[in-house]
């Protein structure tokens, strides 16, 4: 008779044959074997017992890009990271206040840019500036006017800006006089020799160098130039740098000349004609400088190495202060026309300009007139006339002195 309070598990191990099958050493050996199996197996393939990849179906795979790996393939490697560069500023407009004796084409040329692109982004605030008005007055501009403009840039006519700005849209610096001018693409080192002077070529050259400064009257300026062109004379000019940027009848008449490069010497006759001897050696490269960096896109080349002295004055100071500023030869001449001076002040008629270059012109002569001579374009008939019957042929200043 079972007892009980004897433990579940006792009366359970003494019931008739329990334990027998498993204490059985033929059982015990082949659940060994199995073990072994499975062992086995698992090692020989690892993903026996992993559940199943799933398969991707067409809509799973449906947003994926083209670029994307296969649910197989292996990871891509890792590209460089890209940074992209910082871009350049845009460029921004400036202002410039008018003042006394500005033209939309100085201020251009001062800011390489053109008049009408001026005009163009200032007709919103002056409407006589409107290239597309019937009252467009570019020639007329008044002091104080605060124009915006973007140096180095031209506008396309095609796609003008509208609308266009006005002063208090474009902030910027503003400039009430001229800019500090950086050397021109064709300037050279400064720190030059002293400048050789120079009143003639070689005496046997069979060679004449007409020369004719810029400054000051210019009436009949582009009208010299016209005749010199139309007849293949070539000469030299001196221009002051005011007058040759500033003044619409100077520009003009230096770009009629420009584009006979085959026939036009340029030089430089500074800034606005003033006595070197008296100036400093700043004041004396400023002057050649500011000149050589306005003139250089109306002419298309450098002013070197030719200098004239406003005057004819110099000495030996100038000659070293012009030559450390870059310009090898100091200019002058063995023919003087005195064309500057009206004949009721005792200047000469044509008749006495040609009398004058028959009587004192010889080989290797230069002969200094002027693009605004009261008389000399009138004298240029007889001019040439004189020179042929002296068997002497007009060259520029670089033919002759081989500059």
């Amino acid at each position: 008779m079972t007892d009980p309070r004897e433990p579940f598990h006792a009366r359970r191990a003494r019931r008739p044959g329990a334990g027998s099958v498993i204490a059985s050493p033929w059982l015990a050996l082949a659940l060994a074997g199995l073990a072994i199996v499975l062992v086995v197996a698992i090692a020989i393939v690892p993903g026996l017992l992993a559940p199943p990849r799933p398969t991707p179906t067409p809509a799973a795979t449906a947003g994926c890009p083209p670029a994307c790996p296969s649910p197989t393939a292996p990871s891509p490697s890792v590209e460089p990271t890209f940074v992209r560069p910082t871009p350049s500023p845009a460029p921004t407009f400036m202002s410039y206040v008018v003042r006394s004796g500005d033209t939309l084409t100085s201020i251009a040329r001062q800011y390489r840019t053109t008049a009408r692109s001026i005009a163009w982004w200032n007709r919103g605030t002056y409407p006589s500036l409107n290239p597309e008005s019937e009252a467009y007055e570019p020639n007329r501009i008044d002091v104080g006017w605060t124009l915006v403009l973007i140096p180095g840039v031209t506008i396309d006519e095609t796609n003008p800006p509208s609308p266009s700005p006005g002063p208090s849209e474009s902030p910027g610096p503003t400039f009430t006089f001229l800019p500090t001018f950086s050397p021109a693409p064709s300037a050279t080192p400064v720190g030059g020799e002293p400048a050789t002077v120079v009143t003639h070529g070689g005496r046997k050259s069979g060679q004449i160098a007409l020369t004719f400064d810029m400054g000051g009257r210019l009436e009949p300026a582009s009208d010299i130039v016209r005749w010199l062109i139309d007849h293949d004379i070539p000469a030299t000019i001196f221009p002051t740098g005011k007058t040759g940027s500033t003044v619409e009848d100077g520009i003009a008449a230096l770009q009629l000349a420009a584009a006979r490069p085959d026939l036009f010497d340029f030089g430089n006759h500074s800034w606005d004609h003033p006595d070197f001897r008296g100036l400093s050696a700043g004041q004396v490269a400023e002057q050649l400088l500011s000149t050589e960096n306005a003139l250089y896109p109306i002419l298309g080349q450098s002013t070197k190495p030719w200098f004239r002295p406003p005057f004819g004055g110099w000495n030996d100071r100038v000659r070293a202060r012009v030559g450390a500023a870059g310009w090898a030869y100091l200019v002058l001449w063995d023919v003087d026309t005195i064309d500057w001076r009206p004949v009721e002040d005792g200047g000469p008629t044509a008749a006495d300009i040609v009398a004058r270059i028959q009587s004192d012109a010889r080989d290797g002569s230069i002969v200094l007139m002027h693009l605004g001579g009261y008389h000399t374009l009138e004298a240029l008939p007889g001019i040439l006339a004189a020179i042929e019957g002296k068997n002497l042929r007009p060259v520029t200043l670089g033919e002759l002195l081989g500059g």
